[in-house]
């Protein structure tokens, strides 16, 4: 599993110019699913995208030292295949995604998994399958990218505290 997180001031998604989510402060975070993909991919994607430390704590005066439930902020998730494209020449091939009859369960899954451990209330998330525009406000700019394959020894340590 793939994640993009972007720290942002506020972010929405649109269907067909109707808005279906929103969030003032937060986290948009951008999935992707591998087509061998399985909980334990969602649970790691899950408890890093919440416990990471991307934003400042203002009584102490530290940069990056909350995450976003320390700040009661929100999270807007959103469901995005290509980012298991791979160029085959000038085309994208997504064959190594996971398949969306497969992939909109699992999806709905993690969504869950994030309401949760956090919020109900402050976990929104796109709409699977449609043709999204997704607006967001970058603070920072703040981008992180996380894949569930790619937890090694060294990640686990450097984060241990998380």
């Amino acid at each position: 599993m793939r994640a993009v997180v972007q720290r942002v001031l506020s972010a929405r998604v649109e269907v067909e110019g109707r808005i279906v989510s929103e969030i003032g402060p937060g986290l948009l975070v951008l999935i992707g699913l591998l087509d061998s993909d399985v909980d334990a991919d969602a649970d790691f994607i899950c408890r890093k995208v919440l416990n990471m430390r991307l934003f400042p704590n203002e009584k102490n005066g530290k940069a990056w030292d909350q995450n976003v439930m320390q700040k009661s902020y929100s999270v807007l998730l959103v469901s995005q295949f290509t980012l298991y494209g791979v160029l085959k020449g000038n085309k994208p091939d997504f064959h190594v995604a996971m398949p969306p009859q497969q992939a909109k369960p699992f999806y709905e899954a993690i969504v869950q998994k994030f309401s949760k451990a956090y919020r109900p209330d402050a976990v929104k998330d796109g709409l699977f399958g449609a043709m999204m525009q997704v607006h967001l406000v970058n603070d920072g700019p703040v981008t992180m990218q996380l894949d569930s394959r790619k937890s090694s020894a060294s990640d686990s340590n450097s984060t241990a505290d998380l």
